[in-house]
C-alpha cells in the first residue's frame, strides 16, 4: 500500500505512476499521486539547459520559447509610435507623400508586431498575438528600405549621375522593385508559416520562403550599398563613369552630407536586422537564435528602431528640399561652379 501524509513534499509529475504490487509490468495500473504541476514559460529555456535539452519546448504550446518582456514591448511601441507620428508630420510638412507609403507604413507595421508581442507577454499560449507579430515584423523593414533606395537616387541626381552606374531613375525603379519583390516573398512565406501554426503543422516551410526573401533583401541591400559607395567615392575622386551629360550638380554641401551620413547609418542598422533574421531563420523554429529573446530585442526591434529615427533626424525633406525641390535640381550661377568638396 502507498500511503502519503499531508506534509509529505508533492510527488513530481514522473512519479505520478506507481505498478500495483503483485501484477507483472504488462498489467501495471497507474494509481494518480498528484497533479502535474505547471511551469513558468519564463522558466522553461533554463530547465531545457541544465536537464540537456537543447531546444525549447514544442513549438506548438509555446512557440516564443520564452515570455516576451512586458517593459520591453511596451518601450518598443512608444518609439515606434512616437517616430511614425513625428514621420507622418514631417511628410506633411515637406510634401513629400511618398513617406507615407514608405517610412509611414514601416513604422505603422513595426507598431502592429510590437502590440502583438505586448499581448503574447500576457499569454503566451494564444496563437493570434504569435502570428501576428511574426509576419509584421519580418515586413516591417522592407518599405523603410524602399525610403532609403529612394534618397539615394535623389542624392545621386543632384550631385552627378555620371558618377552612377545607374541613373536615378533606374536607380529607384530596380532596387525598389527588388524590395516589393522581396516583401511579397516575405509576406507569402509569413502567411504561410502562420497558417501552418494555426492548424499545428510544422511552419518549416513558411520559414523557407521567408528566408528566400530575407536573403534576398540582404542580396539587394549589398548590391545598393556597393553602389552607393562607388558613386561617393567616384563623385570624391572626380572620377565619372561615363561623360558629363546636361545633368543638373548641386554642391556637396552640409546638408547633403549630412544626408549622406544618415543614409549611412540607417542602411546598415538594415542590413545588421537582415543579417540576423537570414542566421535566425537557417537556424530553425526551434533553434537557440530564434528562442533567445535578447538577439530579437537588439538586432532586430533596436536595429530598425534606430534605423527609422534616424530618418527623423536626418529628414530627406529637410536636408534636400521639400516637394518642389525634389521635382526639379536647377543649376544656379551660385552653384554651379561648387559642386567640389
Amino acid at each position: 500500500m502507498v500511503s502519503i501524509r499531508a506534509s509529505d513534499p508533492p510527488l513530481s509529475a514522473h512519479a505520478a505512476a506507481v505498478p500495483v504490487p503483485g501484477r507483472t509490468s504488462s498489467n501495471t495500473h497507474s494509481v494518480p499521486l498528484s497533479r502535474p504541476t505547471r511551469m513558468a514559460y519564463a522558466d522553461l529555456p533554463a530547465a531545457a539547459a541544465t536537464s540537456g535539452v537543447t531546444n525549447s519546448p514544442d513549438f506548438r504550446n509555446n512557440p516564443y520559447g520564452y515570455t516576451p518582456t512586458e517593459w520591453i514591448c511596451i518601450l518598443f511601441l512608444v518609439l515606434f509610435s512616437l517616430s511614425t507620428a513625428i514621420h507622418a508630420a514631417q511628410a506633411v510638412y515637406t510634401r513629400l507623400w511618398w513617406l507615407f507609403l514608405t517610412v509611414c507604413t514601416a513604422g505603422t507595421i513595426e507598431i502592429i508586431g510590437w502590440a502583438g508581442r505586448l499581448w503574447s507577454s500576457r499569454n503566451v499560449l494564444a496563437k493570434d498575438p504569435y502570428l501576428m507579430q511574426i509576419v509584421t515584423t519580418i515586413i516591417a523593414p522592407t518599405p523603410l528600405v524602399a525610403a532609403n533606395f529612394i534618397i539615394l537616387g535623389q542624392l545621386i541626381r543632384r550631385l552627378g549621375p555620371s558618377y552612377s552606374r545607374l541613373s536615378p531613375k533606374w536607380y529607384t525603379l530596380v532596387f525598389v522593385s527588388c524590395d516589393i519583390a522581396a516583401l511579397i516573398t516575405q509576406a507569402v512565406g509569413g502567411a504561410t508559416a502562420a497558417t501552418a501554426v494555426n492548424q499545428n503543422n510544422s511552419p518549416d516551410k513558411g520559414g523557407h520562403v521567408m528566408l528566400g526573401g530575407i536573403v534576398f533583401q540582404m542580396a539587394s541591400i549589398t548590391i545598393y550599398m556597393a553602389l552607393a559607395a562607388e558613386f561617393i567615392l567616384r563623385f570624391l575622386w572626380k572620377s565619372p563613369v561615363r561623360a558629363a551629360d546636361a545633368s543638373p550638380v548641386y554642391p556637396f554641401d552640409r546638408n547633403a552630407k549630412l544626408m549622406l551620413a544618415g543614409l549611412t547609418l540607417s542602411s546598415l542598422c538594415i542590413y545588421v536586422r537582415s543579417v540576423y533574421r537570414t542566421i535566425e531563420l537557417a537556424n530553425g523554429w526551434t533553434g537557440y537564435v530564434i528562442h533567445t529573446q535578447r538577439y530579437f530585442d537588439w538586432l532586430d526591434g533596436g536595429m530598425i528602431c534606430l534605423a527609422i529615427f534616424v530618418v527623423n533626424i536626418f529628414h530627406p525633406g529637410l536636408l534636400l528640399g521639400k516637394a518642389d525641390a525634389w521635382k526639379t535640381v536647377a543649376v544656379t550661377p551660385e552653384n554651379s561652379d561648387k559642386h567640389a568638396v
